[in-house]
């Protein structure tokens, strides 16, 4: 059986070293065998508005009215590996890629809560994650000044909290002053990693 795999980025901009990423770790993936299922939430116009009706943090989810977000639902759960391609913008993940696990992490699909003040169960089959980051801000400043808030999104809050307990990252910097050669040896690390991630 063939393992599945969830590819997402998150990058406006076509041609953006993201998209490579993703490209090559959809690619590196898919030719190891792995059924990757790819999404560039940008070009496919996510919404990452969260409606009132989808604030509920208890009760499992209702199915959604929005076919795109029901498919984003039913697809997560399908998986065994998730991938995250975005930049880091202000120590977060794009609006997009926030508002996709505000919208498609929901109780009763990515985790259960008896109460509130509980703690979760994740429901996530993904037991492994690979989020590769690009960065304009060198490695020193990230840890000293501002403590690395990718890691503690995705390593501490988020993705623990559905279930995946392998969390591997990895940034890619400085990304707007890289010659040719490191983002080739960057892709080639990405492929790497992502081999690694089914391996």
């Amino acid at each position: 059986m063939k393992i599945r795999v969830g590819v997402y980025l998150a990058h406006p901009r076509p041609g953006s070293f993201n998209h490579a990423l993703f490209e090559a770790v959809a690619d590196e993936l898919r030719g190891r065998g792995a059924e990757v299922v790819a999404h560039d939430l940008y070009a496919e116009g996510f919404s990452p508005l969260l409606t009132a009706d989808e604030t509920e943090t208890v009760a499992a989810s209702g199915l959604a009215a929005d076919e795109q977000l029901a498919l984003h639902r039913a697809e997560v759960a399908t998986l065994d590996a998730l991938v995250l391609v975005h930049p880091n913008w202000w120590g977060m993940p794009p609006a997009v890629l926030a508002g996709w696990v505000q919208r498609v992490m929901v109780p009763g699909v990515a985790y259960k809560l008896g109460a509130a003040d509980g703690e979760p169960v994740g429901l996530l089959r993904a037991g492994r994650a690979l989020v590769l980051n690009t960065s304009d801000t060198p490695e020193a400043r990230e840890h000293e000044e501002f403590g690395d808030p990718l890691e503690r999104i995705w390593a501490a809050c988020v993705l623990p909290y559905v279930g995946v307990a392998d969390v591997r990252r990895r940034v890619f910097r400085t990304v707007t002053d890289s010659s040719d050669a490191e983002r080739a040896s960057w892709l080639r690390q990405a492929r790497e990693d992502a081999a690694a991630l089914i391996g």
